[in-house]
């Protein structure tokens, strides 16, 4: 299993590491060690590039997750076996997701704690997202007392705290998997859980800021309903 620095550490934006695997049908490699994140909850999975220690780069397209392995796809020739590379993201784009990242959770976060909804769904780009919740109705009142209630929370500059459970530890807190269905993996024996300090707490694999400061402000775009008991709400990220 290669190593993931960017579970433990959102802000790492580099590492060095061995091309131990080549899949040339798919243009992809598997390293040892890497920063990029492969996608998964609705992120979307990093771009970069890839530079050898004696020479070449690969443009990094995107990564994705076979198994506990992060493949990284490359728009040249991949780099051959045993080639010592520097791995560096693009960091303002993972940054912008992190925020947006972030900022869904700061949302989900106030939608459960003031009116119960549940999350059927969401996804992202960087500064934008959209997220469904079980509301039976909405209306602009109902979604402008969201955004304002979100900002609050923001602007509290709540801590933001990545964790590592025990299953059975992690089971046992209320209300930890918030989405209608259980997206968990059956038989892991670790859950991962991204807690906003005094607001929310749930089950995350994705990668986010370090305090809720750190996001900026968010502006709902849109909202609609996409079906009986499911409503969307649009966000962009934007700079304080």
């Amino acid at each position: 299993m290669s190593e993931n620095i960017c579970y433990a550490d959102a802000y790492a934006r580099q590492t060095d590491g061995v091309v131990v695997e080549v899949d040339p049908e798919a243009n992809a490699v598997l390293l040892d060690r890497t920063v990029f994140y492969p996608g998964g909850g609705g992120q979307p999975p990093d771009t970069g590039q890839l530079t050898g220690a004696s020479g070449g780069s690969w443009r990094v397209t995107g990564a994705k997750k076979r198994g506990d392995d992060v493949w990284h796809a490359v728009e040249e020739e991949p780099p051959a076996l045993d080639t010592q590379v520097s791995a560096r993201i693009d960091w303002e784009r993972r940054h912008q997701l992190m925020r947006t990242h972030s900022a869904l959770h700061v949302l989900c976060g106030v939608v459960w704690r003031d009116y119960r909804a549940s999350v059927t769904g969401g996804n992202m780009e960087p500064l934008a997202g959209r997220m469904d919740f079980e509301f039976e109705t909405m209306a602009g009142e109902l979604v402008a007392e969201i955004e304002r209630r979100v900002n609050e929370e923001v602007a509290a500059d709540r801590e933001i705290r990545v964790a590592v459970m025990p299953r059975e530890e992690a089971f046992a807190v209320p209300d930890l998997i918030r989405t209608k269905i259980n997206l968990l993996p059956e038989g892991i024996s670790e859950v991962r859980t991204i807690e906003i300090v005094g607001l929310d707490l749930q089950a995350d694999g994705g990668t986010h800021v370090a305090r809720t400061s750190e996001i900026g402000r968010v502006r709902v775009t849109g909202y609609e309903s996409k079906g009986r008991i499911n409503k969307r709400i649009r966000i962009a990220v934007e700079d304080a």
